[in-house]
């Protein structure tokens, strides 16, 4: 299997161009179940997107990828049934539910696979499509799903902000009869950029000051030109690497607006950041300032995905920093593996307390989860001495050619092995 090689200890510097957002890119992939033909610019080459590719293959819609392109074309026929391989592939390939009742009017799965990140219930996905008029039956981790009169629109309200329910509903709604109210919807980013690709192929979406968001079914939805907005957590990892490195590092087609929450806590950390226009610049400092208290939320609050990255970060700044993890009771798989490069963490329940500023030397690592793997890289690359990270294609989940940005900045790392 490949693995990096990272001799550590170097300054960064220099420049990253983002490419799209994965978080992004894999709910409008669904969403081009129902939609007519279509060109979707900016999709990054991830292992994530090749299995949505693979599974819009499967239900019938042909997708072919033209440098950062995809293209897709519905064809006849396709199947209601997504293979277990497939599914257990990523834990996104839930938000293919809602498109596959509303295209072929059953639909069959597994749970899905991907990072294992604690309790991450589907509830409320079944909850909404149950709303809206389908027959879901689970048994022995499967799912079998009907709609014998077709999906109707409902009025829905989250108990949580789910970013994948709201994907769910929204595609579900966006063909189905009648009008669909949704409170409680997520507001990240990627829900925009799939209400603008299903809103440029026909749907009639409208979204109030409040958040909520008003889905009136249309008959056909036909197929439209798009391009997927920047991925702000490759965004945010890169900065983080200038910071733990005390680097200076500039993202190009960035949206600052993206990563305010970021781009706060590295400046609380004593980095001086500069915005223009579609330009983020990030200079860090020798001495790194703690962070006090920082809470995972809901956008626009500070990420979970940037939790772990934000971690190593806190291990090599002075002082001490707690995180609270409100989002999943699994996300701090990662401590063990930053702890072997000499970070001082400890945990209790959803609580992790890093008592930074101590010295860092190379160990032989694993990435544990896509995120947690991208925050041990980036504390290797702060550690002096070598350090070998294995089960990286976790990271080739979310980030296109993290290596190559790397040492593009002035990083020793080297990917090796098959």
């Amino acid at each position: 299997m490949s693995h990096y090689i990272i001799n550590g200890g170097r300054r960064l510097e220099g420049t990253v161009r983002l490419h799209g957002a994965k978080n992004a890119t894999l709910p409008i992939l669904a969403a081009a179940t129902i939609c007519g033909d279509s060109v979707i610019a900016n999709c990054p080459c991830l292992t994530d997107v090749e299995v949505a590719l693979d599974i819009l293959r499967h239900l019938g819609c042909d997708a072919r990828r033209e440098e950062d392109r995809i293209i897709t074309t519905q064809t006849v026929g396709g199947s209601c049934v997504i293979p277990d391989r497939l599914m257990g592939a990523m834990r996104s390939s839930i938000v293919f539910l809602g498109a596959m009742i509303s295209r072929f009017g059953c639909a069959q799965v597994t749970l899905p696979g991907g990072c294992e990140l604690g309790s991450r219930p589907i509830d409320l996905h079944l909850s909404a499509l149950r709303q809206m008029g389908a027959e879901i039956h689970e048994d022995c981790g499967a799912l079998r799903c009907s709609a014998p009169q077709g999906l109707h629109g409902a009025d829905i309200t989250l108990s949580f902000p789910s970013v994948g329910a709201t994907e769910n509903i929204l595609i579900a709604a966006a063909a189905a009869k009648g009008e669909t109210i949704l409170r409680g919807a997520a507001r990240e980013p990627e829900i925009g950029d799939l209400i603008a690709f299903l809103k440029g192929c026909g749907g009639d979406i409208s979204t109030d000051i409040d958040g909520t968001i008003c889905i009136r079914g249309v008959s056909q939805l036909h197929g439209t030109s798009h391009r997927v907005i920047p991925d702000r957590i490759a965004g945010g990892t890169y900065l983080c690497a200038g910071a733990i490195t005390n680097g200076e590092v500039e993202l190009e087609e960035a949206e600052a607006a993206h990563l305010l929450s970021t781009l706060a806590w590295l400046h609380n950390a004593g980095c001086r950041v500069n915005v223009n226009g579609r330009k983020v610049w990030l200079r860090g400092t020798p001495r790194l300032r703690e962070l006090g208290m920082v809470k995972t939320a809901p956008y626009p609050g500070f990420p979970t995905d940037m939790q772990a990255i934000l971690m190593a970060v806190a291990a090599v700044a002075q002082g001490t920093t707690v995180f609270v993890e409100n989002i999943f009771d699994g996300r701090y798989r990662h401590i063990p593996e930053l702890r072997k490069l000499g970070c001082d963490i400890s945990v209790q329940g959803r609580v992790a307390v890093v008592n930074g500023g101590g010295p860092l030397h190379g160990a032989p690592l694993r990435c544990t989860d896509l995120r947690g793997g991208a925050a041990v890289v980036l504390a290797a690359m702060a550690a002096e001495g070598e350090s070998q990270v294995e089960g990286i294609y976790h990271i080739d989940r979310g980030y296109e050619c993290m290596e190559q940005h790397l040492a593009a900045l002035g990083g020793d790392i080297i990917r090796t092995g098959r």
